[in-house]
């Protein structure tokens, strides 16, 4: 069986993500490629989809939000997650049982005695309309019903029994509005996709194609690290006859598509500003691909990271009017002026074309 290195790794996974070459898709077929981004930052989305396309419009990406094409909503890893309308209402089943354990686990004991049925039919009827309600004013009607939870649990446990989207203007270009919620089905007219009845699990199937297609190669391991859910060895195993296996340095068994690119592991690879919880870096169980171990709870604190020779090399932040640069290791000169270029780039972008200015900390 090959083996791929740490190096054919992350230049498979740049290619994949979009971060090798800005490509030229419409900003929906990107997200969609991507199987979605993280968006609890509800602006990071803009950052990530410039890193990756070709003349990038934030108004493109607002006007989808508006339109409903795209949506904001609980996902993978019970994250907030920027889909395609597709996808939410084709994968939503697929991830209830995952969406409500992961908040019975948080919340151990504080939901003990509810029924979730008969909240969850409390909670839609709570959301019978078209307009959007904050989390407040939801709890605030259950509550009389239910008033020895922990607000805070009653709240996200709705949002784990009942698909429903964050409402623009949160996540729109610029916008700074709170979260208001409505019902997925009243949002994008029909109900999500009922679960399988099939045991081959092909939604299952569908998701770790879309996964290879954007992350591979990855392993078993990988795919559950992305979205959370635990049941998808049936899944894989059905896929197996038709996908191509390697493994990597650390022993394990990868999985990918036979046609998924895997450029040249000497492949140049371009200095690339990512946004925080950016799936680039959050989407494996063994990140070691594209960032080292040491530095590997960064990523989960909401660090923005920018890649240098595909790894992330340094951490970015806004501080006033600059875009200041925090090297994680020792940059060259060349690579110093490569990041400062690029930086002034993701300035200008975030400045709507006033170049704010860029300055690299020592390493």
């Amino acid at each position: 069986m090959t083996v791929l290195d740490q190096r054919a790794l992350n230049r498979a996974t740049l290619a994949r993500q979009l971060l090798l070459d800005r490509a030229d898709l419409p900003v929906g077929g990107a997200v969609e490629h991507l199987c979605g981004l993280q968006a609890q930052e509800p602006q990071e989305p803009y950052v990530g989809l410039w890193s990756r396309l070709r003349a990038f419009d934030p108004a493109v990406l607002s006007d989808l939000l508006v339109r409903r094409r795209l949506v904001r909503t609980h996902l993978m890893r019970r994250t907030v997650h920027l889909l395609v309308a597709d996808d939410v209402l084709a994968w939503r089943s697929r991830h209830d049982a995952m969406l409500r354990q992961r908040v019975l686990g948080v919340y151990r004991g504080e939901l003990d005695g509810v029924d979730l049925d008969e909240l969850a039919a409390a909670a839609r009827e709570a959301l019978a309309d078209d307009e959007p309600r904050t989390n407040a004013e939801i709890v605030s009607v259950l509550a009389a019903r239910w008033p020895g939870p922990d607000r805070r649990a009653l709240g996200e446990i709705v949002l784990a029994l009942v698909p429903t989207v964050q409402a623009p203007p949160r996540g729109l270009w610029r916008s700074t509005a709170g979260v208001r919620t409505v019902a997925l089905a009243r949002w994008l007219g029909r109900d999500p996709d009922p679960p399988d009845a099939d045991g081959d699990d092909p939604v299952g199937q569908r998701l770790v194609r879309r996964y290879l297609a954007a992350y591979g190669p990855a392993a078993s391991a990988d795919v559950r690290a992305w979205c959370g859910l635990a049941g998808l060895p049936a899944a894989v195993a059905a896929l197996r006859d038709e996908l191509v296996t390697f493994r990597d340095t650390r022993g394990r068994t990868l999985l990918d598509l036979p046609g998924a690119p895997r450029p040249d592991p000497d492949r140049p690879a371009p200095v690339r500003f990512l946004p925080a919880f950016d799936n680039a870096v959050l989407g494996y169980h063994d990140r070691s691909r594209i960032i080292d171990d040491a530095h590997r709870n960064l990523s989960v604190a909401g660090a923005r990271f920018v890649l240098v020779d595909g790894r992330v090399a340094a951490t970015w932040t806004v501080e006033g009017v600059v875009v200041v640069v925090t090297p994680l290791r020792t940059l060259t000169r060349a690579e110093r002026t490569a990041v400062t270029a690029e930086g002034g780039a993701v300035a200008a972008f975030l400045s709507e074309g006033d170049n704010q200015g860029v300055r690299v900390a020592a390493s």
